[in-house]
């Protein structure tokens, strides 16, 4: 079969004909439609540092995908060939403390898929029965293939109780404006979306009716006073990994607000602590999903209207990943997916 293989220690990805992989007793094997490029992909890609010490090579990669169930393992239950599924990318083990009390989001012995191993951008996929998530008809292909960070969206978003509240979003990347959206369906009073990219921040516009700076062009002191906020933001989402981002996000939260952390810092940050103490902040760092309850919500705001389908910049044929990443790299796509069969 063809797929997209890390195949030597250097920049870029292979197209090349790998064996079909096998499946176990418990085990589904997944016909791949569509995938999406994630920025782990991108890291992958360029072979940065994070990428040197996390991948061995060869490896197919990609985990953000849709499919049809192709074949199941004998001991498998309530899956069926011809199936439309996608996949929760972290497969998490069974021995740990917080796997065994069902949090299995915390599992340290989680393996990821198309990083620890073989992934999906490849015409076939294989994964324990357990990480399949049937999708409903009214999820398309094209959606189906990026439900992985939209889940990460949620899990952020929904952290806190957002109802009536005031949002500030640092980050407008796709994660970073599908938690916009849906900050603003499920009932945020304001929201704030920020970034240093314009092009983002008109993108974000496509996507979910919010405010939003540039805080290069307005400070967010400004923009908050201009909305109508006296004493700063009620929750704060901290979607860029941006040292400075996060610093005006402390700067401009309420006493005893609410912060999520889910950006990831290129390197060391500093900050001063003392301002998160004085003002109070409750911060929580968010790491892939709440397995599965991210799922069941996410997929719940999709059938209750929530519509981010504009996130979706660009589709291309597999044999195209080329032009694809470089898209990407060079900061002028949103989420950019790819056509298997």
């Amino acid at each position: 079969m063809k797929a997209l293989v890390k195949a030597k220690k250097e920049i870029g990805l292979v197209l090349s004909e790998v064996d079909k992989p096998s499946i176990g007793p418990k085990d589904v094997l997944i016909r791949v439609k569509t995938t999406s490029i994630c920025g782990t992909d991108l890291h992958i890609w360029n072979w940065d540092n994070w990428a040197q010490s996390a991948i061995k090579t060869p490896m197919t990669i990609g985990h953000e995908f849709m499919g049809v169930i192709d074949q199941i393992g004998s001991d498998v239950k309530g899956l069926n060939v011809g199936d439309r599924v996608s996949v929760e990318s972290h497969i998490a083990g069974t021995r740990s403390r917080n796997a065994k009390a069902g949090k299995l989001h915390l599992d340290p012995d989680t393996v990821n898929l198309g990083v620890d191993r073989d992934g999906a951008f490849a015409e076939y996929v294989s994964v324990p029965e357990t990480n399949v998530v049937p999708l409903p008809d009214s999820v398309g292909d094209e959606l189906g293939a990026i439900l992985d960070p939209f889940g990460n969206a949620v899990h952020a978003t929904l952290s806190f109780d957002l109802v009536g509240e005031d949002v500030l979003i640092t980050g407008a990347g796709p994660i970073g404006i599908m938690s916009a959206a849906i900050a603003q369906h499920i009932g945020a009073r304001r929201v704030l979306l920020t970034d240093i990219n314009n092009e983002r921040l008109v993108l974000a516009q496509r996507v979910c009716n919010v405010e939003t700076v540039n805080p290069t062009e307005q400070s967010i002191a400004d923009k908050m006073s201009a909305m109508g906020l006296k004493e700063g933001f009620d929750v704060g989402l901290e979607m860029s990994g941006s040292e400075l981002a996060l610093k005006e996000m402390v700067e401009n939260m309420i006493m005893g607000g609410k912060v999520a952390l889910l950006g990831l810092p290129s390197n060391e940050i500093s900050l001063d602590l003392s301002k998160v103490i004085f003002k109070a902040l409750n911060i929580k760092a968010i790491y892939g999903r709440e397995i599965f309850e991210t799922w069941y919500k996410g997929l719940a705001l999709l059938e209750s209207g929530l519509d981010i389908k504009n996130i979706i910049t660009h589709n291309f044929e597999y044999s195209d990943f080329e032009k694809a990443f470089a898209l990407l790299n060079d900061g002028k796509a949103g989420k950019v997916v790819l056509h298997w069969s």
